[in-house]
């Protein structure tokens, strides 16, 4: 949980990415405004960001980039100005990152936090601002990076850190880390750094502005915290994220009251004799009907669960509908599909 606050901080959420891993999901929509618990995943973000004490969040959008002011407005229900810059094409997390450049106010020494768009997190982010604010050997930080140590760091690139917390390396997936503490995405840049990415052009913060610096000599420092934290890329994430989120495992000010087991949009209709349980969440106008039993699973909304279906860790996307008696077991289901009644369907399956 956060425990300092830091007023005035700009920063910035990456949010131009396809969302190839979220299909069907994506396919009308960016990822970014998927629902998790009940609400669209931006909003936990941002949220967090408000918490901490940012006053104006930039928004750089890419794909179906004319969605996100409709739901997300100005910022004022926050507290802050969000603002919106388009990628004309996609350019990579630091491109992207250049790119909303002029849209920050122009103090050098600015500390800007900078968020990948898909992650899930509730570390001590205050903490992290002030970790950054601490100079090194007499010299300021200019980027610090969130960390996390998991168990099996082999699905990762690493990133070992000195005595100091200054980063010493960025190295790629391994089946022998050299540490297990991994990029969390989640970086806190010193304003005039933003400004020596190259513009115009495709740039990877974590595969060459990070790696650069380093080799350059700049002060990077890991921020390490073993707090919450996923990547939201996949359904299976998606549902994972959504059910912690209900059931109080993850963190996160926007995500609305539940019973702990499970949480139902107010104009959400459920039948009387319907389970519904597991860290589920029905968003608004879904339907579950009678006998059904859905478990662990994320009903958008408009979504449809006919009488006697059965859904476990499942997400069903807007507007779909699952015949009576289907059985679905991790399964994805995109936008207005027709599932059959009585079909089966388990283990991955992605139905669009």
């Amino acid at each position: 949980m956060e425990t300092t606050r830091n007023s005035g901080f700009e920063a910035v959420i990456v949010a131009g990415g396809f969302g190839t891993r979220l299909l069907p999901l994506t396919k009308h929509r960016p990822k970014h405004l998927l629902e998790v618990a009940g609400v669209p995943f931006l909003e936990h973000q941002i949220a967090r960001l408000a918490q901490a004490g940012a006053d104006h969040v930039v928004l750089a959008t890419s794909y179906h980039a004319d969605l996100f002011e409709p739901i997300l407005g100005d910022g004022s229900r926050w507290g802050l100005r969000l603002s919106y810059v388009l990628e004309d094409e996609p350019l990579g997390t630091g491109g992207a990152i250049r790119n909303v450049a002029a849209a920050l106010r122009p103090d050098p020494d600015a500390p800007i936090v900078i968020l990948n768009g898909d992650v899930l997190s509730g570390h001590d982010l205050g903490g992290q601002l002030a970790d950054f604010a601490r100079p090194r050997d007499g010299r300021p930080v200019e980027v610090s990076l969130h960390l996390v140590e998991v168990t099996d760091a082999r699905a990762f690139g690493c990133v070992p850190t000195d005595g100091a917390g200054r980063v010493t390396a960025f190295v790629e997936k391994s089946d022998d880390p050299v540490t297990n503490q991994v990029n969390a995405g989640c970086y806190v840049f010193r304003r005039a750094v933003i400004d020596t990415i190259p513009a115009g052009r495709v740039v990877s913060v974590e595969r060459e502005t990070f790696p650069g610096l380093v080799a350059d000599g700049h002060v990077v420092v890991g921020f390490v915290e073993t707090a919450y934290w996923r990547d939201v890329g996949t359904p299976e994430a998606l549902v994972a994220a959504s059910a912690e989120l209900v059931r109080g495992v993850g963190t996160s000010p926007a995500t609305p009251s539940s019973d702990g087991d499970r949480w139902v949009a107010t104009d959400a209709d459920v039948a009387g004799d319907a389970v519904v349980d597991g860290g589920s969440t029905v968003c608004g106008g879904a339907r579950v009907g009678a006998g059904a039993l859905v478990r662990g699973t994320v009903l958008m909304p408009g979504a449809v669960v006919e009488d006697g279906a059965q859904l476990t860790d499942a997400v069903v996307g807007p507007g779909a509908r699952v015949g009576a008696g289907a059985r679905l077991d991790r399964v994805t289901v995109g936008d207005g599909v027709e599932v059959p009644a009585d079909a089966r369907r388990e283990a991955g399956s992605r139905l669009e």
